[in-house]
């Protein structure tokens, strides 16, 4: 597994795909691509942020089910409706040279992996002292991840985006120090912004707060 481009708190990678016959197609993918990334996370303290895998969903990569498997050992593997993937940190999945399978629905060599760094939980309202230590832990985290020396060579992020479940006519309001706006299905802050606000609430709970990266 390869890191490809961050793109608004995602890193998509590239992988080597083993591809079935059958209708329902089965990508397997090694553990171990995903261990080194885990490990990073946990060999640190990030305690408001974790790494997430995914697929992204598209009309030609739906997952219909999942393991991970060694030679002698099947586990499940779960997953969200979202296609994000929960995937274990195990040492010993890594020594016994597991893999993950995940059966899609469609053309398996139109799926993809996407790790994203995010916010472990979300809440209604924030402080500033909350979002900055948010933006501080993902910036120590992704500089975790990128390794030397390109951790040296890495911009900070710029902000923060907050994402939003889709619900039917509801309007999802922002307040910011007592100034009301409506958001989308994405809001976002930019890092001066944080610095200039006190706190910040939402009708909504967002469903992801991840980095914003702009080019």
């Amino acid at each position: 597994m390869r890191n490809r481009t961050l793109v608004n708190g995602f890193i998509f990678i590239s992988t080597i795909f083993m591809v079935s016959n059958s209708l329902a197609e089965t990508v397997s993918l090694e553990y171990n691509g995903f261990y080194d990334r885990l490990k990073q996370v946990n060999k640190q303290s990030y305690p408001l942020v974790e790494l997430a895998f995914s697929v992204p969903i598209t009309p030609d990569c739906t997952i219909v089910s999942g393991s991970i498997t060694t030679e002698k050992e099947q586990f499940p593997l779960t997953y969200t409706k979202q296609q994000r993937l929960f995937i274990p940190y195990d040492p010993q999945l890594k020594s016994d040279r597991g893999l993950v399978n995940i059966n899609v629905m469609g053309a398996a060599n139109q799926c993809g992996i996407a790790m994203q760094v995010r916010a472990k939980e979300t809440k209604l309202q924030f402080t500033q002292a909350e979002l900055q230590a948010l933006t501080n832990d993902m910036n120590n985290l992704l500089d975790g991840l990128q390794g030397f020396p390109m951790k040296y060579f890495r911009k900070p992020i710029n902000g923060l985006t907050f994402d939003f479940a889709k619900t039917q006519n509801e309007i999802i309001k922002v307040v910011i120090d007592n100034v009301e706006t409506i958001a989308g299905e994405e809001f976002t802050l930019t890092i001066e912004q944080i610095n200039q606000l006190k706190q910040i609430s939402f009708t909504q709970k967002p469903s992801v707060i991840s980095p914003l990266v702009m080019n």
